[in-house]
């Protein structure tokens, strides 16, 4: 399978997506899993179409955590720092880690106090993308792996993509 060439990370991602996560945590011996939805939108269509521009992403979904079951969910910001790659931002304004999908591949680190954050990102196809966690340090260890599989939207015709390389 030949990678998926990106020409606007952040028009590639806008729109709705299932998300399905496993997730094995090392420190606790715990199998986890997360099925959800995500969303990336823009608050004015276009408005993440220019430098500097803004798109948000919400996450939700059942999560199964050991005993806890039940609803979790996350906020993150894209800021378009040109036109094939972004800038995240955590909900509350806190870097997190740069995406440039130019190659249909991406790997990213992200320092949170003393745990480390490795983070890859491939896009299988116009419709699934793939994203794997590892994290580790004094008070974390777990691997993650998510898959992203669009939500087909009759409305956008168009999709801001793609060759194969």
């Amino acid at each position: 399978m030949g990678f998926v060439e990106i020409v606007d990370a952040v028009g590639f991602l806008l729109g709705n997506w299932w998300l399905s996560r496993s997730i094995e945590d090392h420190q606790l011996g715990i199998h986890a899993s997360f099925q959800g939805t995500a969303e990336l939108f823009e608050d004015e269509p276009g408005s993440s179409s220019v430098i500097g521009g803004r798109a948000h992403y919400e996450e939700k979904g059942d999560l199964h955590y050991g005993s806890y079951r039940g609803p979790a969910s996350r906020k993150l910001e894209y800021v378009r720092s040109d036109h094939a790659t972004a800038m995240l931002y955590f909900a509350d304004g806190r870097p997190f880690v740069d995406l440039d999908l130019r190659n249909g591949t991406w790997r990213s680190s992200h320092l949170c106090g003393h745990d480390h954050y490795e983070i890859s990102t491939l896009i299988r196809s116009s419709t699934i993308v793939s994203e794997s966690w590892r994290v580790w340090g004094p008070s974390t260890n777990y691997e993650a792996a998510t898959t992203f599989t669009r939500r087909l939207d009759p409305e956008r015709t168009t999709q801001t993509m793609d060759k194969p390389v």
